[in-house]
């Protein structure tokens, strides 16, 4: 369904489930995925960082895949499943990625964490890891400006085993 605007640009009207929950909203078809969790939504945890696909910081999962949401626009939701990081936890009991962050102090100034955990969650449903090299090849679209790698990668160490499980159940 379009809905035309007086300015000429029409508007598609989408449904997704967002964070497990049925969505309907209306968005111009050159609108990011990013730009509508951000400036629509209002659903501030996912980054904005580079804005061209390449630090990571906008990584969300789409249909339990990971995305950049700065690359995916709106109008390909459709019929999809999105999750931010918002929508990991459950209630106030926190993912075990997320978990696994905090204890192993996997961040510094916060920024790239959203993006990080979201990706390493879809890196335990892909269920290629070996060993901490594979972490850290299939990680490198993240960035981290601070440089807490080394705890980012002990934390994806220590929840993958019960983050796998659970993606697969």
């Amino acid at each position: 369904m379009s809905e035309t605007t007086t300015d000429g640009a029409e508007r598609r009207t989408i449904s997704l489930s967002l964070n497990g929950s049925p969505l309907q909203v209306d968005v111009y078809p050159w609108i990011t995925a990013l730009d509508l969790l951000r400036e629509q939504l209002d659903l501030i945890g996912t980054k904005k960082g580079c804005d061209h696909g390449q630090c990571g910081a906008c990584t969300v999962l789409l249909d339990g895949r990971r995305v950049n949401a700065c690359l995916t626009l709106a109008v390909m939701l459709d019929g999809h499943q999105l999750t931010t990081i918002e929508g990991l936890a459950d209630g106030d009991e926190l993912h075990p990625m997320q978990r696994a962050f905090v204890k192993n102090d996997a961040f510094q100034c916060g920024y790239c964490t959203p993006g990080q955990i979201c990706s390493a969650v879809g890196l335990a449903g892909e269920g290629r890891i070996k060993d901490a090299s594979d972490i850290r090849e299939r990680m490198s679209g993240n960035l981290c400006r601070c440089g807490a790698y080394s705890n980012i990668l002990a934390a994806i160490e220590e929840a993958l085993p019960e983050t796998a499980k659970a993606v697969r159940s």
